[in-house]
């Protein structure tokens, strides 16, 4: 909300104006606080739209149609008058999100959910017709949940049942996949055309996928009036009640009285509700926007008034309804509380010790947070001002860079499938669904999610693209423009395994290290296998791609050009044992390749020329299978294998061991490296230390 600018009014009718919503191209929207202190959004239409006399009786006369409609579950037009020659229309604010936004960011809905949402919704759509309208626009982005349930917004092309859609030239008349047959045929609209559009919606939120697709909005228009829909993924009790919404003939559709019988939900559906994580969210968007409008002061600033910003983003905001409009458009626009998400920010590097004091360790820059989850865990990553990683209590945490303090938690994540940076700002994760979610780092904001990528484990992002092992097994890329699936290939690898194959992509080409050893390269545009070495390891172990060149562990630490021609290889002087042995991952640097041979840690030049030996002595005798660190000139590397005996830092320039951080702690370890800092994770405890 922006204060008030020269020009806007302190009064509209009887309601005080707060502040400013948006701005768009029929008029401007103001929150406001009405006679009983409840929150309303009022729009104002704009001076240059008044003169044209039309268009303003218009403008109130469809606001004055849509207070016919009297239901709990519909969104409530509070008032629309001509004043001073400017009309207003007032309604009702709504904090929750759209349903479009909660599938996207919570996931689909169970089948309790599934029926308390049609029997409410064939409630509101039953309320709309008994006024003799026909809503002819329910869809997802047209039904915002409350903290008391559904809600049905948006009257902007409602009609009287005997009307016909209206539109100017070439725009479609209604949203492709939703709008019934008859509607995308120009045929005359009853109250059938709801039903078949909330089957639609039904099929959405059980599934998050659209009940008919199609490369085009032509296609999917085709598909609506001659094709099936898609059913696959609803739980066949659903299933048998949602077809018949479907029905291409509306003869041949429930009412919304029947439907409202066939889903009557289960007693316990509310209390279940209630309980959920998404009824906790609208709870707080509800409190806080009545703590706003009780409590801001009418403010005005000398500056002209700001453009309205949209966010479009579950993450990014609630929904706010708004009716009328130039031709007879009604829209929701949305805007974020500004105490929902943290701010974005940026962290400095830290400043670098001065020496380094063999044998005395230095103090953490914070730490230890008992905040990581125990066990084996995937690295944490660090993106802008925030360390990301498996959190204590489920799904994934953020801690400040700088101080430790915690920024966000995404409880609904799965951190077995791991988190991977997408670029400098977002990561991808996935929830326990499969879903594959994109968030902004810094704000913990959902910027888009994809539903049927069926995820088990990520395996490696780049720009256009995110690869994962599927549920199935199988090997997948989704593209990050669409979020279709690009493609699907079979594998040797098994969702079930503990820890997953491991990859890196770059040069398209996706290098994957699987359970086994083996490992596999696959063109990044088709998903075929172009080449593979077998036994290059007994298990998984984090490839490096950097400029068109693989580094691996394993039985050799080796070089390979990104079509399988080997530029080096040292052979291992241990012997594996078990899934155990051999080179433990590389890390590369500037000043070359970088791991540990049992005992030893060597660096390599990057053409493979002769190492430096540090003679480490590492505790345990095995390889670690976390990758070394580099930060500074340290070189941090996990002791002691699986059975992890704590984290050394070498200095390079010196090439000795300086430190050990908990050398008894038995790990495991998980650790990474940023910003002159070293990330440090075992037993659920977090740590940040210095590098000099």
């Amino acid at each position: 909300m922006n204060p008030l600018g020269l020009g806007d009014p302190l009064r509209v009718g009887p309601y005080r104006v707060l502040g400013v919503l948006g701005e768009g191209g029929m008029g401007r929207v103001y929150v406001a606080s009405g006679p009983d202190g409840r929150p309303a959004a009022v729009k104002v239409l704009r001076p240059e739209l008044a003169h044209d006399y039309h268009l303003a009786q218009r403008f109130v006369r469809e606001a004055h149609t849509a207070q016919a409609v009297t239901s709990r579950r519909v969104a409530r037009v509070l008032g629309a008058e001509m004043e001073a020659g400017r009309p207003w229309i007032a309604t009702e604010f709504l904090a929750g999100p759209t349903l479009d936004q909660a599938v996207g960011r919570y996931g689909p809905f169970d089948e309790p959910t599934v029926r308390a949402l049609a029997a409410a919704l064939s409630e509101a759509l039953r309320d709309i017709h008994a006024a003799g309208l026909v809503h002819r626009d329910v869809k997802p982005a047209n039904i915002v949940l409350t903290s008391d349930g559904p809600r049905v917004i948006d009257f902007g092309i409602a009609r009287p049942e005997h009307g016909l859609t209206l539109t100017t030239t070439g725009q479609i008349p209604v949203t492709p996949g939703y709008g019934a047959p008859e509607q995308v045929l120009g045929k005359r609209v009853t109250g059938a055309a709801d039903v078949f559009s909330l089957g639609a919606v039904l099929v959405y939120a059980a599934t998050g996928r659209r009940a008919y697709n199609g490369p085009h909005v032509a296609a999917v228009q085709y598909a609506v009036v001659h094709e099936e829909p898609d059913l696959s993924g609803l739980p066949e009790s659903t299933r048998v009640l949602v077809a018949p919404l479907l029905a291409k003939d509306p003869r041949f559709r429930p009412t919304p009285e029947q439907i409202a019988r066939a889903f009557a939900p289960d007693k316990k559906a509310r209390d279940v509700w209630r309980q959920s994580p998404l009824h906790q969210e609208v709870k707080r968007r509800e409190a806080e926007i009545r703590r706003q409008t009780a409590a801001a002061p009418t403010t005005v600033v000398q500056r002209a008034p700001s453009r309205r910003r949209f966010l479009t983003a579950w993450g990014a905001g609630g929904a706010l309804l708004l009716a009328g409009g130039g031709g007879g458009t009604a829209w929701w626009l949305k805007e974020r509380a500004a105490t929902e998400l943290p701010p974005a920010g940026d962290a400095p590097d830290a400043p670098l010790l001065a020496q380094a004091s063999e044998g005395i360790r230095p103090s953490p820059l914070w730490g230890p947070v008992e905040a990581a989850a125990s066990g084996p865990l995937p690295p944490p990553i660090v993106l802008r001002d925030v360390v990301i990683f498996a959190a204590r209590d489920g799904g994934l945490t953020a801690l400040k860079v700088t101080d430790g303090s915690r920024k966000w938690t995404l409880p609904r994540l799965s951190a077995r499938a791991r988190q991977l940076a997408l670029d400098e700002d977002r990561f991808v994760a996935a929830d326990a669904s499969g879903a594959l979610l994109c968030f902004n780092a810094s704000t913990s904001a959902q910027e888009w999610s994809a539903p049927d990528a069926d995820v088990a484990f990520l395996l490696a992002a780049e720009a256009d693209a995110v690869y994962v092992l599927t549920t199935k097994g199988k090997l997948r890329a989704v593209g990050t423009a669409d979020r279709t699936t690009r493609w699907t290939v079979t594998s040797t690898e098994s969702s079930a395994d503990i820890t997953g194959p491991l990859a890196a992509v770059g040069g398209n080409r996706l290098v994957l290290s699987g359970t086994d050893g083996t490992v596999r390269v696959l063109d990044t545009k088709s998903g075929k296998e172009l080449w593979h070495i077998t036994g290059q390891a007994t298990t998984a172990l984090q490839p490096v791609i950097e400029k068109g060149v693989v580094y691996m562990g394993g039985r050799t630490l080796t070089a390979l050009t990104l079509d399988g021609r080997q530029l080096w290889a040292v052979p291992s002087r241990t012997k594996p044992q078990g899934t155990q042995g051999g080179w433990g991952p590389p890390v590369v640097d500037a000043d070359g390749v970088t791991a540990a041979d049992g005992v030893i840690v060597t660096r390599y030049g990057k053409d493979g020329g002769r190492g430096d030996y540090w003679w480490a002595d590492l505790n345990g005798g095995m390889p670690p299978l976390t990758p070394p660190v580099v930060q500074g000139n340290c070189l941090w590397v996990v002791e002691g294998g699986y059975d992890d005996f704590g984290v050394s830092g070498f200095s390079k320039p010196s090439r000795k061991r300086v430190w050990t951080y908990e050398r008894d702690d038995r790990g495991p370890w998980s650790m990474t490296g940023a910003g002159n800092r070293v990330f440090l994770i075992s037993q659920g405890k977090v740590v940040a230390m210095p590098v000099f």
